[in-house]
């Protein structure tokens, strides 16, 4: 972890987002923050986030070779409201009081990946309501001016976040105001065989929400996707076939830094996926194909040195 920290500073990545867990009714797959990274000797020079990844896990998507084509829940990521008060205690006193711990206007940045099973495990959107005074009632108590509660927008543009089971039919913004939601961003950019085509997607959704939202939508560039090593049954239409390199990236990059720039009233946020998802074929960490290419790329972007075209784009 500390070479990772070194190597994510030295390259322009100055925040790392851990996938958090809450399963078997307990937290879950905590090592490579708790015994990882916040045992670093160098892990101030780095802040970090936490994403509570709440979605429900089928057998097979856990462990495919076990389970076979049992796709049964094993874990459901919704909680009721006992449990969330063990999650907020959880990582109030455990992560938010670190220094380093990312902040915005003073409040910790706690990112939800999943809105609807929030809602659908307390119970419907007034529970929903009443678990997030409780989260900024006790973040307060801590000694933090409340909770930055992020969100995932989700792959398509809906009149919510939420879907019509639990929305009771408000408009995005007014699901955003209820729920006293304080910024939207995406975690990955969904699946076609084309990267340019899925960037260029991504670009007008980006557009479309900024258009709709009242609160920041920060920006995500994604890498790739290829979770053959997860389900060896899939083949190459699954995954993110064409245009997928460095050279690709660095031009989605470059437009999401170009987004923040002229965003000059909120921070200056960009979500990367991953730094190191290498079973879904989404990483900056270097690899023999492409050497350091993506993380030189961030740094370029970052430094507003990037030039376009310096790492041909491999078309297959």
């Amino acid at each position: 972890m500390e070479k990772w920290i070194d190597l994510a500073v030295g390259h322009g990545v100055n925040t790392f987002i851990f996938d958090w867990y809450w399963f078997d009714d307990g937290p879950f797959l905590e090592s490579s923050l708790n015994d990882g990274f916040l045992q670093a000797k160098n892990n101030t020079k780095m802040q970090f986030y936490v994403m509570w990844a709440n979605h429900d896990v089928k057998k097979n998507y856990w462990n495919v070779h076990k389970f076979k084509d049992d796709d049964h829940i094993l874990w459901e990521g919704g909680v009721n409201f006992d449990v969330f008060k063990h999650i907020v205690q959880r990582v109030t006193t455990k992560y938010f009081k670190k220094e380093n711990y990312y902040k915005i206007a003073g409040k910790p940045v706690f990112y939800i990946f999943d809105l609807n099973n929030f809602v659908r495990g307390l119970g419907g959107l007034k529970a929903a309501v009443e678990a997030i005074d409780y989260f900024n009632r006790e973040v307060k108590k801590a000694g933090f001016p409340g909770v930055h509660i992020q969100v995932r927008a989700g792959g398509e543009l809906t009149p919510s976040l939420l879907s019509k089971e639990w929305s009771e039919g408000l408009s995005i913004n007014a699901v955003i105001e209820k729920l006293n939601i304080n910024s939207v961003t995406k975690y990955g950019w969904g699946m076609d065989p084309d990267y340019l085509k899925l960037g260029k997607e991504t670009i007008w959704k980006r557009e479309k929400l900024d258009s709709i939202l009242k609160i920041p939508y920060f920006p995500n560039v994604s890498i790739g996707w290829d979770d053959t090593p997860r389900f060896p049954k899939k083949g190459k239409e699954d995954i993110i076939l064409y245009n997928n390199t460095p050279a690709s990236f660095g031009y989605y990059l470059q437009k999401a830094k170009e987004y923040c720039d002229q965003h000059p009233d909120q921070p200056k946020l960009i979500t990367i996926f991953a730094w190191n998802e290498w079973i879904e074929g989404s990483y900056l960490l270097p690899d023999v194909k492409y050497g350091f290419q993506y993380l030189n790329t961030v740094k370029e972007v970052m430094a507003g040195q990037y030039q376009q075209g310096k790492y041909e784009s491999n078309k297959q």
